[in-house]
């Protein structure tokens, strides 16, 4: 049974989505250590008093899993002193560009032909199946720099959802956490203070209309049929986390081991 994990969560006015990781139970009865692992939304938009509280958090390495469309549109991250930038697209900005310009732009009639019927759940679980097949150097980076010398770590794409929520729950795999408790956290991204807002041209009504958002919600939702995809893409492709490990992410028992001393209480 997951047990509620006490919110040490800050007030960030630029900064959504952020959290520690810290408390999510493993199989043996163990917790990720509070104050090492954090997950969060782009940093572009982040104030001084954001970044003076990021700064105090001693991190040694911020991952961005933004792509350069990405970072055009929102801006580049904040530069913290002392903490190191490691830039890991897992998204190619040619694929989709037209599709996100279409989810910004498109008028009524596109947004039914592309998104509804369950085009626009079933794009979502394709991406984390895709990410989860193509993006695995990205990931073994990831935990490589973990185990060696990259923590304390924040994790953050744009919205803070989909890129570093696989990625975060591809390093609580590593550490043996429960399989609900990476679930819960996953979905903490659906709180109202937490998404992504949702950005339309224009500012007529019709923009932003209850039929729009419903089409669109998909897009910017965190829900579990995404992340299971993306459990079942390790054991349909590999036969279970351990291989996917081992095979696909190069993590040796000695390496997880050491990830194990650096994340776990």
């Amino acid at each position: 049974m997951t047990q509620q994990v006490p919110s040490t969560e800050p007030e960030l006015a630029g900064v959504r989505n952020f959290r520690d990781v810290g408390g999510l139970p493993t199989k043996d009865g163990r917790r990720v250590r509070y104050g090492r692992l954090f997950r969060s939304g782009h940093l572009a938009h982040a104030t001084e008093e954001d970044a003076a509280f990021l700064s105090s958090l001693g991190l040694h390495t911020i991952f961005d899993f933004r792509n350069a469309a990405d970072q055009k549109l929102e801006g580049p991250d904040v530069e913290l002193a002392g903490v190191r930038n490691v830039n890991l697209p897992l998204t190619d900005p040619a694929d989709g560009s037209e599709f996100w310009q279409m989810v910004r732009d498109g008028d009524i009639a596109q947004l039914r032909a592309h998104l509804g019927d369950g085009k626009a759940a079933n794009r979502m679980i394709a991406s984390y199946r895709t990410i989860i097949k193509e993006r695995t150097p990205e990931h073994s980076q990831v935990l490589h720099s973990l185990a060696e010398d990259s923590v304390p770590a924040l994790m953050h794409c744009a919205a803070g959802k989909d890129r570093a929520g696989l990625s975060i729950a591809v390093t609580l795999l590593a550490l043996d956490v429960e399989r609900d408790a990476i679930v819960t956290d996953y979905l903490e991204s659906n709180a109202t203070h937490r998404r992504y807002k949702v950005r339309r041209s224009g500012t007529s009504e019709s923009a932003r209309s209850p039929e729009v958002m419903e089409l669109l919600s998909p897009l910017f939702d965190a829900r579990a049929e995404y992340l299971t995809a993306a459990f079942d893409t390790i054991e349909e492709t590999w036969g279970g986390v351990d291989t996917y490990l081992e095979q696909a992410l190069r993590i040796t028992p000695e390496l997880r081991e050491r990830l194990r001393e650096r994340l776990l209480d």
